[in-house]
């Protein structure tokens, strides 16, 4: 071997180890990153059963309000049918002759 290769080597091998080595990422830091990640989803999977339990509550509430109103909406039906029979009533008093008193 010549003894320009000989020097030349120990170099191309750490050359080639540093090359090697830099690209890798270690277990605590994916674990790090994994964990902050983690983190985040934690939150966001907290809000987002907070905005379907809030969404759930606002659909049980319109649903009991659309019942009352449907509830309502039949009484004034059968009292608009009473008011109508009133108001018949009076107009057929209105047109009576008034019979005179002795």
């Amino acid at each position: 071997m010549s003894p320009y290769l000989t020097k030349l080597a120990p170099i191309a091998v750490i050359l080639v180890g540093s090359m090697g080595l830099g690209g890798c990422a270690t277990k605590g830091y994916v674990n790090d990153q994994i964990a902050t990640v983690n983190q985040r989803i934690d939150g966001l999977d907290a809000k987002l059963q907070q905005t379907d339990g809030t969404a759930k509550q606002a659909l049980s509430e319109a649903q009991a309000a659309s019942g009352q109103a449907q509830q309502n909406s039949q009484r004034i039906d059968q009292l608009s049918g009473r008011v109508d029979s009133v108001e018949q009533q009076l107009a057929a008093m209105k047109t009576k002759p008034k019979k005179a008193r002795n």
